[in-house]
């Protein structure tokens, strides 16, 4: 059998106290990472659905009347210019760019932006503009993390369904 004195006691008191740590330490720093992912998502949501110029922008974009880019660019000139509804689009685009390369690099949290952004409803209206502002500007990279957002959330909205959840 084994005998157990205090050096051996100890150590093992030790290294149990040494475990108990390292789990404590993983524990908090993940709850730290999903805190500051909570946080950098909150404050995007603030400032996109928030702020005023946003809000207008949004009008703007929900507004906007055109059956494909040749007729919106007729009714509200070129996206690279100072007309108001076009700058919207970008504005709104570029923000919604930003999200999808933050959840391309895995810094957000994919389930706080579903609920968070009508990603979907801005994607589909505005593709047409996006792949007419990629043929005009020969960029086929144009707003491409924008759709990636749009593709993912799609993808988990297919997932969800068939696992009969609704914003999980």
């Amino acid at each position: 059998m084994f005998e157990l004195d205090i050096p051996s006691i100890s150590a093992i008191i030790a290294a149990v106290g040494v475990l108990i740590g390292v789990v404590i330490a993983v524990v908090e720093l993940r709850n730290l990472v999903k805190q500051r992912q909570t946080d950098l998502v909150t404050r995007l949501s603030r400032d996109i659905a928030v702020d005023e110029r946003a809000l207008d922008a949004f009008v703007d974009i929900m507004e906007a009347e055109f059956d494909d880019y040749d007729d919106f660019v007729k009714k509200n000139g070129k996206f690279i210019s100072k007309n108001q509804v076009p700058r919207s689009f970008m504005m709104i685009g570029n923000s919604f760019e930003q999200i999808g390369v933050l959840l391309r690099n895995k810094l957000i949290d994919a389930s706080l932006v579903e609920q968070l952004f009508p990603i979907s409803i801005m994607w589909e209206k505005m593709e047409p503009l996006v792949e007419g502002m990629r043929k005009e500007y020969h960029d086929p990279t144009f707003f491409e993390w924008f759709e990636y957002l749009y593709n993912e959330m799609k993808k988990r909205e297919q997932k969800l369904r068939q696992a009969g959840v609704r914003n999980g």
